[in-house]
């Protein structure tokens, strides 16, 4: 089938937003920066050349790589990727922060291999569900597979811990096995299975029941667990209709933790306002919603679980972010796409909009009456 012009909406969406991110980016690095004595340059250069070339670099190759070329390689790709992400226990090369072990340090060069298990499952997932997408109502042939499949993921990423990222991954899995063609009956069971196994984790580690205590009871522990929520509601709250202006923010200096990762929507909000944080749910909207009309043109089904996959990863990740920024949701630690600091979680991004885009080259045929 040849292949016609990508989606030039799209695209364009996503351009504003790195941009746009860019900026405010720099912005909340002034607050980080003004603490750690830290260079500017060296924060921002790492930003644009990792996460914006880098990743401007991995969209153009996977926007002219077709997509059904990565069906082919799928499980090793996706084998290659839990090898790497393992990568982190390694002593020496993986590297711990905030308790957490979700990271390689190579040279001086960090990386968060996560990032690339994101890819390679949705790639993975969607090659193994359109392959059976005949047997998907099946409970022995379809559903219990595929929780094998993210039981695989849910384990590597679980002793990390990254419960956040597991959690976006197990959505993105969910909404793909329900385009598959899944019953109903068993969605609800493994809604409801979800649902268990989480308030489970959350009396295995005091971390994931501190999060949920804090999100019901945020004012029992200002000065502790309570902090960053209480910070991000006064910069949200400070910021009025129209904000302080672009880098006036007063939170992002002494107050929010993180400014440039996950409390960057805060910075950004009490800079522009409501005006602007709407804009910016907008932008959001406007990419997710022609993402998935992207995938209901996709000429094949496993173009279209592609799509479904990373644009479901991308929008739970952006609207926990804010949510648990306006104190909706419990705080998650997950970066805003195309926004917060991560030159890798930009890059993987961009790479995922690249497959997109590519599938947005090969629409199903519409027939003319």
């Amino acid at each position: 089938m040849k292949a016609g012009p990508f989606d030039k909406v799209l695209f364009t969406l996503v351009v504003v937003l790195v941009s746009g991110g860019f900026l405010i980016f720099s912005s909340a690095s002034l607050g980080l920066l003004a603490r750690s004595g830290a260079s500017f340059s060296s924060v921002a250069l790492s930003q644009f050349l990792f996460g914006i070339v880098g990743g401007g670099i991995a969209l153009f190759l996977m926007s002219n790589l077709h997509h059904r070329h990565l069906r082919k390689y799928a499980f090793y790709i996706f084998v290659l990727a839990c090898i790497v992400t393992l990568l982190v226990f390694i002593p020496g090369l993986g590297m711990s922060h905030g308790g957490a072990t979700r990271w390689i340090s190579i040279g001086g060069f960090t990386m968060q291999p996560t990032e690339l298990l994101k890819i390679a499952f949705v790639i993975y997932l969607a090659t193994w569900l359109s392959g059976t997408y005949t047997n998907i109502t099946n409970f022995v042939q379809g559903t219990l597979p595929y929780v094998a499949i993210v039981s695989v993921v849910g384990v590597i990423t679980l002793l990390q811990p990254d419960t956040d990222t597991f959690l976006i991954m197990g959505a993105a899995s969910l909404a793909m096995f329900i385009v598959a063609g899944g019953r109903w009956r068993d969605v609800l069971l493994l809604v409801i299975t979800a649902a268990i196994l989480l308030a489970a984790l959350a009396f295995m580690r005091p971390y994931v029941l501190d999060r949920l205590t804090t999100f019901m009871h945020p004012e029992r522990d200002l000065q502790g667990s309570g902090w960053q929520i209480h910070q991000s509601l006064i910069a949200v709250g400070t910021g009025g209709i129209t904000g302080r202006g672009f880098g006036q923010s007063v939170q992002k200096f002494e107050y929010l933790p993180e400014p440039i990762g996950d409390s960057i929507f805060a910075v950004y909000a009490e800079e522009f306002g409501l005006i602007g944080s709407c804009l910016l749910i907008f932008l959001y909207m406007g990419f997710i919603l022609r993402g998935y009309r992207i995938a209901n043109h996709a000429h094949d089904l496993f173009g279209t679980l592609l799509v479904v996959g990373f644009i479901t990863l991308i929008a739970c990740q952006a609207f926990l972010n804010i949510a648990s920024m306006i104190g909706v949701a419990p705080l998650s630690g997950l970066p805003l796409p195309f926004i917060s600091h991560g030159g890798t979680a930009l890059l993987a991004t961009l790479a995922m909009v690249g497959i997109i885009l590519n599938v947005s080259k090969y629409p199903k045929k519409i027939k003319r009456s």
